[in-house]
């Protein structure tokens, strides 16, 4: 769905004589506190359900509290926020002054998040146009702070969709997790893929490719996919013409910062160092070290 234009109506051109373009996104960007409010990006949260009690990722739920309730074994599940939730959105938007919305989100492989934005889409007071970033974390966060920079400098809903579109495209999401059984028990990893992943107690480097996460190689120990992640960004180097990296965590930061040092050192580049949002921790586990670079020249 990249790129849906949800509601027809207004050319570029009307878009730049009568107002702004806003940014929306959701909160599986995995931005750090400030960051998409700094750009003026309206963050929609998800909702992580724990023993039946609905919580609002980033307003009364974040990575940390996910970690303890994971840790008490707590039942933990994960759901896409109601049509209204992104429609409350627009209509901020629209009250600011914005002309016109472009929405950014959740790969529509991993997540009926789009979806729920183009429902609400329809009935929003300003036309919005729903874009379907086929990634996650901060490839989704990279790919709506690239469009909300555009769009600040005036740019119409056409060029910042080109813009979200282009950088979401770009994105290379790595990641090592301790356990695949959080992904497998909530359908985001097939029981065969995951099986394939810990055969023979090689450790798996999920990747996501197409919108979905994959096995994409097999290694002995958490280090060696730590090196992993490692030399997915210095290959970044060659292949993009301004890369940006973010390595996640989930739990303890120690592994993570380790490796952002490393990553630093290797391509001269800063790195990005937060947790990953409630919703995609609950599906990955505690443990995790994950890698994301988009290019995005500035």
């Amino acid at each position: 769905m990249a790129g849906d234009r949800t509601t027809e109506a207004a050319s570029a051109t009307a878009d730049a004589a009568s107002g702004r373009v806003v940014v929306v996104t959701d909160s599986t960007a995995s931005l750090p506190a400030g960051l998409a409010a700094a750009h003026g990006v309206l963050a929609v949260p998800l909702v992580v359900v724990v023993d039946g009690v609905a919580h609002h990722e980033g307003v009364d739920l974040g990575p940390e509290g996910l970690v303890a309730a994971l840790s008490r074994r707590a039942e933990v599940t994960t759901s896409q926020p109601a049509p209204e939730a992104f429609l409350d959105a627009y209509r901020e938007a629209a009250r600011s002054g914005a002309s016109r919305v472009v929405s950014v989100h959740l790969s529509g492989e991993l997540s009926g998040t789009a979806r729920a934005a183009s429902l609400a889409a329809r009935t929003s007071p300003v036309p919005v146009d729903v874009v379907d970033s086929r990634s996650v974390s901060t490839g989704l966060g990279l790919a709506a702070l690239a469009a909300a920079r555009v769009a600040a400098s005036g740019a119409s809903a056409a060029e910042v969709v080109a813009v979200a579109e282009r950088v979401a495209a770009s994105t290379t999401a790595l990641f090592v997790v301790d356990s695949l059984d959080h992904l497998r028990r909530g359908g985001r990893l097939s029981a065969a893929a995951a099986a394939l992943g810990t055969a023979l107690g090689l450790r798996p480097v999920l990747g996501l490719r197409d919108g979905r996460i994959e096995v994409v190689q097999k290694v002995r120990t958490r280090g060696a996919g730590a090196d992993r992640l490692v030399e997915a960004a210095v290959a970044a180097l060659g292949t993009c013409a301004s890369p940006r990296f973010a390595v996640h965590h989930l739990g303890d930061d120690t592994a993570a910062v380790a490796c952002a040092l490393r990553i630093e050192e290797a391509t001269g580049r800063q790195v990005l160092v937060s947790p990953v949002s409630a919703v995609l921790g609950a599906h990955v586990g505690p443990g995790l070290l994950a890698l994301v670079s988009v290019d995005d020249p500035e």
